[in-house]
């Protein structure tokens, strides 16, 4: 195992939670947006977007368990997170909001809004945020460590 692999892993945690945050950002910024695109020549609310992590090493996480427990003689280890695809929630329908006088009314006065619900995003924020956060501890923690054994090595 390379000396910076821990590094490694907890530098690509801090990329995927960066990006967690900016797709959370984007959702927040047009939670009203009411055209977004069109689809099949009308125009279509903004959709929630949201990310999907993988693992960036080929195998299970049962086998990196097993390991890490010693119930197996498989010394392999992670080798830290990616992001797997950006993909739209088609599934929540848009909200619809009474406004007669919003320029893309229906003809009963309801609009399309975003499927974008504001406090999930809100939760799901802190929830990326704290976790670039506690990468941000491990990763310097790592590097103190690092630094005490160079130490160690010059004595």
């Amino acid at each position: 195992m390379a000396i910076f692999h821990s590094m490694n892993t907890t530098a690509s945690a801090l990329t995927t939670q960066r990006l967690r945050m900016d797709v959370i950002s984007s959702n927040i910024a047009n939670v009203d947006t009411t055209r977004a695109r069109q689809v099949n020549g009308q125009w279509e609310p903004y959709r929630k977007k949201s990310v999907v992590l993988t693992e960036q090493q080929e195998g299970r996480f049962g086998s990196f368990l097993h390991a890490a427990m010693g119930k197996s003689s498989n010394t392999a280890v992670g080798n830290g997170v990616k992001v797997k695809e950006i993909k739209e929630n088609t599934e929540t329908p848009f909200k619809l909001v009474y406004d007669p006088t919003h320029p893309d009314a229906n003809e009963e006065g309801y609009v399309q809004t975003s499927n974008v619900d504001l406090l999930t995003e809100m939760v799901d924020l802190i929830s990326a945020s704290r976790s670039y956060e506690a990468n941000i501890t491990m990763f310097n923690a790592n590097k103190a460590m690092l630094t005490k054994a160079l130490e160690i090595g010059k004595g």
